[in-house]
């Protein structure tokens, strides 16, 4: 199976830099597989995303950093560079309702997620069987009014023990420390049950009913010290009617919650997701 590299790029716009980047590549005999670019004329941001055949070009990964960083250095760019080699490690929270945690799993047995999970963290028992079944540790860290901080030491130390490159949290009903959401800025990412910004906080679903709504959805975003409000990834919709109850509500959202996790969650494993301020680039 061919493996690739993936250069991200963020930088001021200017003229010059796609035949600069794609230059440097076909001059070390890269063939780009697949590209993707984006200008922000309000921002006066440039966004790039590259897929390169790894054998085409005649070096390793390391070696390929250091020649690109004079680019890098010129355009004042942040970037990044990956080898699909390496499959990325990803932790996944859960508390007690099973459906996204489900679809996450069935999802990476079934090869479309690429990325070893290394434990569920979780702050209830309910699903131990159901990972522990997949052959996936299982750390039930309960957390009390009483001793947030502790569960939280406890949770933190499991995620760096599991070295994490990213966390997961598939309807975790707990409000992380501001400490892990710095630590691990880009890197959380959580799925709301609603159509963020509208109907943030608890029962949104029960709030949208009350409002008479006619359509609902789920935000898939990364994690920030502020509630809800990180920069998103994916979101959808589902539409509905006066004839629907409240449960109604919750059934149909279970349905566009797993589906825009696992989208969200694959578009940050293929490093398309470039997050600029409190927004994102999505090269889908």
């Amino acid at each position: 199976m061919s493996h690739y590299y993936r250069l991200v790029v963020s930088c001021p716009d200017r003229v010059g830099i796609v035949s600069r980047v794609s230059g440097f590549i076909a001059g070390h005999g890269g063939s780009i597989t697949e590209a993707s670019q984006h200008s922000d004329l309000e921002a006066g941001r440039f966004f790039m995303r590259y897929e390169i055949l790894a054998d085409s070009i005649g070096m390793d990964a390391a070696a390929l950093r250091v020649a690109f960083a004079p680019v890098a250095r010129e355009f004042g760019m942040q970037w990044a560079l990956t080898d699909t080699r390496r499959r990325p490690r990803v932790v996944l929270m859960v508390s007690r309702e099973s459906h996204c945690l489900v679809d996450l799993l069935y999802r990476w047995t079934a090869g479309e997620l690429d990325c070893d999970i290394p434990c569920v963290i979780s702050n209830h028992q309910d699903l131990r069987g159901l990972v522990e079944w997949h052959g996936i540790p299982y750390h039930h860290v309960p957390v009390s009014p009483g001793d947030r901080g502790g569960a939280f030491a406890e949770m933190q130390r499991l995620v760096e023990e599991a070295r994490a490159d990213s966390v997961v949290l598939a309807r975790y009903m707990q409000i992380l420390p501001p400490a892990l959401c710095e630590q691990y800025a880009g890197r959380v990412i959580n799925i709301h049950h609603s159509f963020l910004p509208s109907f943030a906080g608890a029962k949104p679903y029960h709030q949208a009913y009350e409002r008479g709504v006619k359509l609902i959805g789920a935000t898939c975003h990364y994690v920030t010290e502020e509630l809800d409000a990180g920069p998103i990834i994916e979101q959808d919709i589902h539409r509905v009617s006066h004839c629907h109850t409240p449960h109604d509500l919750v059934r149909f959202g279970r349905d566009v919650e797993k589906a825009v996790l696992a989208r969200g969650l694959r578009w940050h494993l293929e490093d398309r997701v470039l997050i600029h301020g409190n927004k994102t680039v999505v090269f889908a």
